[in-house]
């Protein structure tokens, strides 16, 4: 039996607080992770984490023809490098399994058959086309859409449907109410009665829609903030008339609060779009950035910790992320700030820790293999402080290291840097050689390569620091810029530095 229906919003808003929080990132498995979508997951993170409450991942996976297992993994893969953990959801099991939509048509199927029964959703047979044609002959605009004729058809209207071969869809009794809410981040909106008509919730084949699907899995996830991108903001109204329904019918307790973080935006005034690589969180992996680095910039698009200090860990994003305090204007996505944050927290590495996450990228590059010999790893334990405060991003270590691991003849002088040398490149070089050659094997360090360097080109051939230590740079390196020069000699050691130079000196 069909029971009363009230026309207001009588479901109250959530007032969880503290560790009965509970939030939720539920994106589709559709293409590669967008930086705005990981800024969400972040956001959400950091509020659990915040309150102490709960952070629920599940995916939404309805959409067969654009939904790929690949992008599943994908999404799974940028989670865990990122280390934004969730403790309740795909993986990890909880109260309200199973976690992917796919596996999840059973519950819909149980809950449209609810609102059916209480009379919040309906059947609708009209076609697009007759839509059209009703709203033509009121003098109504076409884009007004459905006119919530069908609210009340009798059981003869819709037998008489049926006998047409018309399958119905379910539409959504909208209450005939302004819909008001407070944003987390916007503050108090209001869409006014009349916004937009009932609207389909399943479609006449049975699926059920995202409009539908949704909701349902927060309300019954027991999800009490929904943080979400601006893009969402339109659909809020139409969530809010289906958490009454579910109120009303005794599905759930309450509607969850709202907020709605800001749009990412690209170049000028544009959105930041898929296509753009600064887009595309894997491209900021391989290029080098890591985790703490990308995680810090993201929180700063449309939060910060203080006026005077962008660079912060993640517990101290934790402990003081609060999603009021979000803005809710655009903010842009500006590399060169991103690039510089992220050389902070390189820098703000161990010793040990940056030559680990080194690695991947020396081996990619074919610098090292899998495993590090004991002269590999001396060298790369004396070359990475030399450099880690030099880094912006990872990826430009290899060029910067590689002459380090090859010997005399293996080095190949590049192009720029054969463009920048002094006219008395040959006499500079075997000044060079002369001086460091009395230097005994033992006493071939930083400070004595300098000490006689210097007295040799600076004070003995009265060379400018440039002229006399460009082509000793290239020479050694192959390369217009490398790590510290005299630092570099030292690692090499002095029979390889002179062979190198030697060579050099005789193609000069």
């Amino acid at each position: 039996m069909t029971s009363p229906i009230s026309a207001a919003i009588t479901a109250p808003f959530s007032t969880a607080t503290g560790a009965d929080v509970k939030v939720r990132f539920c994106p589709s498995p559709t293409g590669l992770p967008h930086v705005g979508l990981i800024r969400t997951a972040l956001f959400n993170w950091a509020y659990a984490r915040h309150t102490g409450g709960t952070f629920v991942f599940r995916i939404e996976d309805t959409d067969a023809e654009r939904d790929s297992e690949e992008s599943f993994e994908m999404i799974l893969d940028a989670l865990g490098w990122l280390g934004l953990n969730w403790d309740e959801g795909v993986g990890v099991g909880g109260p309200a399994e199973p976690y992917r939509q796919s596996e999840r048509k059973h519950i819909y199927e149980e809950i449209i058959a609810k609102l059916k029964a209480s009379g919040h959703i309906y059947e609708s047979y009209l076609t697009g086309e007759e839509i059209d044609a009703r709203n033509e002959a009121a003098g109504r605009p076409k884009q007004l859409g459905y006119d919530n004729s069908e609210r009340d058809l009798t059981e003869d209207q819709k037998a008489a449907y049926r006998a047409e071969g018309r399958s119905p869809a379910l539409r959504l009794r909208v209450p005939d109410v302004d819909i008001s809410f407070t944003d987390l981040v916007r503050g108090e909106i209001t869409f006014p009665t009349g916004s937009f008509p009932d609207f389909v919730v399943v479609r006449p084949n049975g699926q059920p829609l995202y409009t539908l699907v949704n909701p349902v899995d927060d309300a019954l996830m027991g999800v009490t903030h929904v943080l979400r991108g601006e893009d969402l903001l339109s659909s809020t109204p139409r969530q809010i008339a289906l958490y009454n329904a579910m109120y009303q019918a005794g599905i759930t307790q309450f509607i969850p609060q709202f907020g709605h973080l800001p749009y990412v935006m690209g170049e000028g005034t544009k959105k930041l779009s898929k296509r753009d690589p600064e887009a595309n969180l894997f491209h900021h992996r391989d290029r080098g950035f890591i985790p703490e680095g990308l995680l810090n910039y993201l929180a700063l698009l449309g939060w910060g910790l203080s006026a005077d200090q962008d660079i912060f860990t993640m517990d101290e994003l934790a402990a003081a992320f609060d999603v009021t305090n979000v803005n809710p204007n655009p903010a842009r996505f500006d590399q060169k700030k991103a690039d510089a944050i992220n050389a902070a927290h390189i820098r703000l590495l161990t010793l040990d820790d940056f030559k680990s996450r080194l690695m991947p990228y020396l081996q990619s590059a074919g610098i090292v293999g899998a495993t590090l010999s004991a002269e590999e790893d001396a060298i790369l334990t004396s070359v990475a402080p030399l450099i880690q405060e030099r880094l912006v991003v990872l990826s430009e270590a290899p060029d910067l290291v590689s002459f380090l691991f090859k010997t005399a003849d293996q080095i190949v002088i590049e192009d720029d840097a054969k463009a920048g040398l002094p006219e008395n490149t040959a006499e500079v070089l075997n000044a060079a050689i002369a001086a460091l050659e009395p230097i005994a094997d033992a006493e071939f360090k930083t400070e004595t390569v300098q000490a006689a360097l210097q007295a040799a080109l600076i004070d003995g051939l009265g060379l400018k620091p440039r002229i006399a230590f460009g082509p000793l740079r290239t020479g050694i390196s192959g390369r217009r810029i490398s790590p510290p020069l005299f630092e570099s000699m030292e690692i090499l050691g002095k029979a390889e530095t002179i062979a190198r130079l030697t060579a050099f000196a005789s193609a000069a």
